[in-house]
């Protein structure tokens, strides 16, 4: 089975190389915590360790993963989004991530309403079609329920906790973030497709739930 993430971000690290392939990320908290091969989640994107430092750690980036998201944006004093996998027996306080991301999407409007702000996110069809209000969906590998949606945009509620223990406390209009649509609606979509029998073996690998 892959690796799965919860979208409860652990640790904001910082970029302190940045080449095409390979990216370095000094993050503190999570480095004891982790070991050569082990999957870590930066800005929603599953990645895996290939070298440590006492406080900082490196991953290859391959091409597809540049093509998907935000990562081949990233330089050198950025801030990321940083989790490591789940394991079993931890705290699931988000819902299941697996670090696959879909596409991208635009930050197009940040309003304040009461001590909420109020993201507006413009994404392509792709994925405005698993949309759904009360829903989730991991914006830079963060877990957060959206609360507004229409043809080309939907809106999630960003409290004070998360804009303080993630980036999107510094995310600004315009900013380009990582998109991860709930492997729930993945999975009814595949249930209630007429013409499908089901869950099959192609769709569980391209999802991270079967290894060759």
């Amino acid at each position: 089975m892959g690796k799965m993430f919860t979208g409860i971000v652990e640790e904001i690290g910082k970029v302190i190389s940045a080449s095409e392939n390979k990216l370095s990320i000094s993050a503190g908290k999570v480095v004891p915590g982790l070991k050569l091969g082990d999957s870590v989640a930066v800005n929603g994107v599953c990645l895996t360790v290939t070298a440590l430092t006492a406080e900082a750690f490196s991953v290859d980036v391959m091409p597809e993963t540049s093509e998907r998201s935000n990562i081949e944006l990233l330089k050198v004093g950025d801030k990321v989004n940083i989790e490591p996998a789940l394991t079993l027996g931890g705290p699931m306080g988000g819902h299941l991530v697996q670090g696959h991301i879909d596409t991208t999407g635009k930050i197009v409007s940040m309003k304040w309403q009461g001590k909420a702000m109020i993201v507006g996110i413009e994404a392509p069809p792709s994925v405005m079609r698993y949309i759904v209000e009360k829903g989730f969906i991991s914006v830079d590998g963060i877990s957060l329920t959206i609360v507004k949606k229409d043809n080309t945009s939907f809106n999630v509620s960003v409290v004070a906790f998360t804009r303080q223990n993630t980036t999107l406390g510094d995310r600004k209009v315009g900013d380009i973030v990582n998109l991860e649509i709930d492997i729930i609606a993945k999975y009814v979509e595949q249930f209630t497709k007429p013409q499908d029998k089901g869950i099959t073996t192609d769709f569980l690998a391209e999802h991270g739930f079967l290894v060759s």
